[in-house]
């Protein structure tokens, strides 16, 4: 796998459960995918960037190391990997809204749990021994961390461990294994990262904008925009019922001193209840439509 110079290098997971979300949010950048024969290296059609497609593990060493400018990464890998800055780690950007995951401590049920000091002197399975060793750290707790690389979830039954550390999507493995979340280490999800190095000088405006693009496609997730006519005197009590909104854009009626137009972006969710609440404080034709880019 190699690249050229003067093209921007990305760096996501090759498979696994931010794969294909990771392709898919680059591509909601407006940033155009090529597939072609090599798996390990895309193309960007419509700008001079290179997705170099690799293990997890090793996206933030590729970007802690300036050879790739960017990264998607699971917060829960970075954390496990992380340098530091002063040892030249990766810079975060900024959270991306998918890929969501907690790392849990669970134990059986017949464990008496109080606590986190409930795992004092216990052997703790996990495939993150230095997220769990900085947090049995910051909760004072002695234990002994066992590190295992897979199937964490059935080391207490085989008397490998007293409890786990271990990702938590739906608690049904947990479940099926006989054990109960307790506690919360980590909450993680897809993170940007960059490289501290400086990109070459000729793709400085370019990383920019990709990072701005990225940006908008986070800041999109969820908002909607939202559009009613109401009466004048109603602004106020509007303005408090919007979710999340900033001030909204009030614009006159044709022929109505009394009315205005509002139209306003909200960054959470819009519900049912919420249009009902709008409409009890007067407004009326009310739209919400879903934003697909926003910057």
């Amino acid at each position: 796998m190699s690249t050229e110079p003067g093209r921007l290098r990305i760096a996501i997971q090759k498979s696994g459960r931010l794969a294909e979300r990771s392709l898919a949010f680059i591509e909601a950048a407006g940033l155009r995918v090529m597939k072609g024969a090599n798996e390990l290296l895309y193309r960007i059609e419509n700008q001079p960037i290179d997705l170099l497609r690799v293990r997890d593990d090793d996206i933030a060493t590729l970007v802690g190391d300036g050879v790739c400018d960017l990264g998607i990464v699971g917060l829960n890998v970075l954390s496990e990997q992380e340098r530091g800055e002063q040892e030249g780690g990766a810079q975060v950007l900024m959270r991306l809204g998918f890929g969501r995951c907690a790392l849990k401590i669970a134990t059986p049920p017949g464990l008496q749990w109080h606590g986190p000091q409930s795992l004092a002197g216990l052997r703790i399975a996990t495939s993150y021994p230095v997220v769990l060793g900085r947090w049995l750290k910051e909760q004072g707790v002695d234990a002994r961390i066992v590190t295992m690389r897979g199937a964490v979830e059935v080391a207490p039954r085989l008397k490998v461990s007293d409890a786990i550390c271990d990702l938590v999507s739906t608690g049904a493995t947990l479940e099926a294994n006989g054990l109960m979340a307790r506690d919360l280490v980590l909450e993680s999800e897809a993170v940007l990262i960059r490289s501290h190095a400086a990109p070459e000088p000729a793709l400085a405006d370019l990383l920019q904008s990709v990072e701005e693009r990225f940006a908008g496609v986070v800041a999109s997730q969820g908002s909607k925009y939202v559009m009613m006519n109401a009466p004048r005197s109603a602004l106020d009590a509007i303005s408090r019922i919007l979710p999340g909104a900033g001030a909204p854009t009030v614009t006159p009626l044709a022929g109505r001193d009394d009315a205005v137009a509002v139209h306003a972006v909200c960054q959470e969710s819009v519900f049912w209840e919420t249009l009902e609440r709008l409409k009890g404080a007067g407004a009326s034709s009310i739209l919400v439509l879903p934003i697909e880019k926003m910057m």
